[in-house]
């Protein structure tokens, strides 16, 4: 549990990415229904105050995966910390079309949107989970060499 430190690193530098990426997708002006921080404001009781969705965008970014890939690296199947967090970017896709996308009225796999919500929300994911995972792996093989050169 030492790692979680750089674990919710790896999360805020993943975050930053999504959030750019989520920005630049608005400022194109595509799905504009499909607006997470809003999404998530509403969900707390405050839909016209979009800052409260950032701030819980975010959280959850840092905190949720951050605290997900330095628990569950060592247990995920494979080597690689770039899959290991795409599957935990997997996981919270899944999460958000099961669970999240009903609670907003945008139904299953947010169909009620189109199928283009859930696909650019897996392509978003997935980004995600390689930032994640990749921030992760650069963090912890300092740890890993320093190690290594330890009992050498």
């Amino acid at each position: 549990m030492k790692d979680i430190p750089k674990g919710m690193l790896a999360g805020l530098a993943a975050t930053i990415v999504l959030s750019l990426l989520m920005v630049m997708k608005a400022m194109m002006g595509l799905m504009p229904q499909l607006d997470l921080p809003k999404m998530l404001a509403g969900m707390m009781g405050s839909p016209d105050k979009p800052l409260i969705g950032w701030i819980v965008h975010f959280a959850i970014g840092i905190v949720g995966y951050g605290i997900a890939i330095a628990a569950l690296d060592a247990k995920l199947p494979g080597t690689s910390r770039v899959g290991h967090g795409v599957m935990l970017g997997v996981i919270g896709w899944l999460i958000m079309m099961l669970v999240l996308m009903p609670m907003v009225g945008a139904g299953l796999f947010g169909m009620n949107m189109g199928i283009m919500a859930s696909m650019m929300t897996l392509v978003l994911h997935l980004v995600f989970g390689a930032v994640l995972g990749w921030v992760y792996g650069r963090s912890v093989a300092s740890r890993d060499v320093s190690n290594s050169r330890a009992h050498v």
